[in-house]
């Protein structure tokens, strides 16, 4: 935040307080350097103009020395006094060659200038002041002492993979993803999960450059064949015996879920070898939604195993009714 006399407010630039801590202001840069970042907002001038200004901020603020320094002429200014930068001769209190020796930047002027092109990544205020000076104090230019921190960048996404069994999918689970360093991710899997879909965890892939956020781990979700159960989006389809008597009188069977229960199935009278009956909400859990999918019973009429005179009747009179039925 500059003012009509050139004076930059370093401290209204990160929005902190002049007394705040050194966590205060790293955290309030990164905030400010994320939301501001050309990366973030191509063809965007006056974002790139603010996030010059927030990496010039904490160029002073994160360095002790410097932030000592502009303090002191800080003051001056806020009292009324005359401050005058380094450039500018004679050398007062607030532009001695000492501000010259102190900096360690967040990002090189190389750096910076990747981003910006051949424009000056600082101000005309920073660089009078810190830059250009020599000062009462002697010592010219060449004695600046710089540790240039490499320029913030992202760390990059990291993908996985992981197999979980129907019931897993059905009920959610975790895993433990280990990295070569020794790292253990512990990702959670969603109730509803599908086969092939990727698991989010934000901030745990590769480690970020200078002052930039970590990547993302994406774990990708492979579910094994069910030895009962076939799924079709959020429906499940299983199996169902069905006596012959039922199925020709009707009644009821046991059918089990895969949530480990067990639910009766109404078996109409005439109900046909194949025929699909649908269980209500007993499917897989919708993982956008809510609710759950159905469950699909596909009918396995069962004949006796063993043929019985009466049960040799029974047939007998059945096919003589469906002859004449056909006659």
């Amino acid at each position: 935040m500059a003012t009509a006399t050139g004076f930059k407010d370093y401290y209204a630039t990160l929005g902190v307080p002049p007394g705040a801590p050194q966590k205060d202001i790293r955290s309030a840069y990164r905030k400010l350097a994320r939301q501001h970042h050309p990366d973030v907002n191509p063809g965007d001038s006056g974002a790139e103009a603010r996030f010059k200004e927030i990496n010039e901020a904490h160029e002073v603020l994160s360095d002790a020395e410097k932030r000592a320094q502009y303090d002191e002429m800080r003051e001056r200014w806020q009292r009324g006094e005359r401050w005058q930068p380094a450039g500018a001769g004679g050398g007062g209190s607030a532009g001695g060659g000492g501000a010259a020796g102190a900096g360690y930047s967040t990002m090189s002027a190389e750096d910076l200038e990747d981003l910006f092109g051949n424009s000056s990544p600082f101000s005309d205020f920073f660089n009078d002041f810190f830059a250009r000076g020599t000062g009462a104090a002697g010592g010219a230019a060449s004695g600046t002492r710089t540790r240039t921190r490499t320029r913030a960048q992202r760390g990059e996404d990291v993908e996985a993979e992981t197999e979980i069994g129907l019931d897993e999918a059905y009920s959610g689970t975790t895993r433990t993803v280990e990295f070569g360093d020794g790292r253990r991710i512990e990702v959670r899997i969603p109730p509803g999960i599908r086969d092939g879909a990727r698991v989010r965890a934000a901030g745990q892939g590769g480690a970020g450059r200078g002052e930039g956020a970590s990547g993302d781990l994406y774990v990708r979700v492979r579910i094994r064949p069910h030895p009962r159960f076939r799924r079709d989006g959020d429906d499940l389809t299983t199996r169902v015996e069905v006596p012959l008597d039922v199925a020709l009188l009707g009644g009821e069977v046991p059918v089990p879920t895969l949530r480990g229960t067990t639910a009766q199935l109404r078996i109409p009278p005439g109900t046909q070898n194949g025929a699909r009956l649908r269980l209500r909400g007993l499917g897989m859990p919708r993982l956008r939604g809510g609710g759950n999918g159905d469950l699909i019973a596909e009918v396995d009429v069962r004949l006796p195993s063993r043929i019985t005179p009466e049960l040799q009747r029974l047939a007998e009179g059945l096919r003589g009714q469906r002859e004449t039925a056909n006659a």
